[in-house]
């Protein structure tokens, strides 16, 4: 999900090529503080007898401003804007991530271990033994993180070259908070056999894969079949990191209002991936009144649905068979969760919900409702953006129940060991600290990877998946 920037401002590089008898430098400052610029930085690239290349790093309150000042600036008479760049696209040149050796080749004796000829005593005790892949390569500790650009964000099917920037940032995540050493991979295809045919060709390096922006239903084909086929965990993380985050919310969340999970009545608006997985992890944690909403209104199983996810989604849910619109379900409703889309819940929805209703509105970028319009009626609220309190952010998940599996060398990641992964995201908010405005903790919280860890290996070895049990389990 996306994590919006509330910066105070916009930054930019202009770097100008300048012809001194036509331009005086004064000029361009005036130009750029007129449409509401600051100047910060200048520094000269190159220079000639009669020009001079200078980058100007500007900043602005508004990204108009700067779009101002960039068109204006292509107006100037002596001025060629040679090119414009932010810290942003500065931050990603040439790749946000690197391979590093762990040790040295300083001399011949190192290059004989490491490679040839010496090396072959390595590949021959895994030849023997396959499980000593995890011992002796980069399998213990590494995942692929894959994907085919078919749902990127929420910019949609931007294909394979457009997605890897997203994912070289997710590789970056999982080795900050977890010390997991993450790859990532975009496949130029959009074929499931294909996809499950390839991921199953690289999987003997990995220790997991992570499935990350695949479209649906395409992803839950995807899934179960390599979950099937691999001896690795397999976790599609718009699925299930957003359904462990929005669980460990809604353990804090129901707190707060003093309601349990077997009394609640849940309504679900948006039955995609995300919804499905959140949906299924609620009624693995016991909620009894579970309702999804979609495009055609409640899914009972009454009716029949082409789309055979929702065929099988309706036959576990809705007990009571209520039928109608997102606006006459919510009636009564206890939490209201939404994934779907900006602007479909109203004020007078909430309204109608029971007394201290908790209302999580992840769609982003634009939540069902602005949480502003419901502060004073609603229980807690969260939503999935950075900018207000309560962010379900799969950041909190992922690093944490990777570190686990791969140290438990856990053959997949089931729901028990979910659910222990929303508890212990929940137990991070103290007693003392739990409010309507902190029902989960920051994902820099130092905390959070420690307790995930703990709690999904013990579940991992109760449930029979792991086939490594770490020193201080034991």
């Amino acid at each position: 999900m996306n994590m919006k920037n509330t910066m105070g401002g916009k930054s930019i590089i202009l770097r100008l090529e300048l012809l001194r008898e036509q331009i005086h430098f004064g000029q361009l400052i005036t130009l750029i503080t007129e449409n509401g610029g600051d100047v910060i930085a200048i520094d000269v690239i190159q220079t000639g007898a009669n020009w001079t290349v200078r980058d100007i790093t500007v900043t602005a309150l508004e990204q108009t401003q700067l779009d101002n000042i960039i068109a204006r600036m292509k107006d100037l008479s002596g001025v060629r804007l040679v090119h414009v760049s932010d810290r942003t696209f500065l931050l990603h040149l040439g790749g946000k991530i690197e391979m590093k050796p762990k040790s040295p080749i300083q001399n011949r004796d190192d290059l004989s271990r490491v490679y040839t000829p010496d090396v072959a005593r390595v590949c021959m005790a895994i030849h023997e033994n396959e499980d000593n892949a995890y011992k002796l390569t980069i399998k213990r500790n590494t995942v692929a993180v894959v994907s085919d650009g078919s749902a990127v964000l929420g910019l949609g099917n931007i294909g394979p070259y457009a997605a890897m920037p997203v994912m070289e940032g997710k590789a970056m995540l999982f080795k900050q908070f977890g010390e997991v050493d993450a790859f990532p991979i975009c496949l130029s295809t959009q074929s499931t056999d294909e996809i499950v045919a390839t991921i199953k060709h690289l999987a003997p390096g990995f220790g997991g894969i992570n499935l990350e922006d695949i479209s649906s239903p395409r992803c839950f084909e995807i899934e179960a079949r390599l979950r099937e086929e691999l001896d690795i965990p397999v976790f599609h993380d718009d699925q299930h990191g957003t359904a462990v985050v929005l669980y460990a919310g809604l353990i804090n969340a129901l707190k707060v209002v003093g309601k349990g999970i077997n009394e609640a009545k849940v309504v679900v608006c948006g039955v995609g991936a995300a919804g499905i997985a959140c949906s299924n992890i609620l009624l693995a944690a016991g909620v009894k009144e579970l309702i999804g909403v979609d495009r055609e209104g409640a899914l009972v199983r009454t009716n029949k649905y082409a789309n055979p996810t929702w065929q099988a989604y309706a036959e576990r849910t809705n007990p009571n068979l209520r039928s109608g619109s997102l606006h006459e379900i919510i009636e009564g409703a206890d939490v209201f969760i939404g994934l779907s889309a900006g602007g479909l819940l109203k004020r007078a929805d909430v309204e109608r919900m029971a007394a201290q209703p908790v209302v999580f509105v992840m769609a982003n970028p634009t939540p069902e409702i602005h949480p502003d319009e419901i502060e004073d009626i609603a229980g807690v609220i969260a939503t999935g953006r950075s900018d207000f309190p309560n962010q379900i952010n799969n950041v909190l998940c992922f690093p944490g129940i990777f570190r686990a599996a791969l140290d438990c060398q856990a053959s997949t990641i089931n729901e028990e060991m979910k659910l222990a992964a929303s508890a212990a995201i929940a137990s991070v908010v103290t007693q003392q600290e739990l409010n309507k405005l902190y029902i989960i903790p920051s994902v820099f919280n130092q905390e959070v990877v420690r307790r995930i860890r703990e709690a999904v290996i013990h579940s991992a070895i109760q449930t029979g998946v792991a086939r490594r049990i770490p020193r201080e389990f034991r």
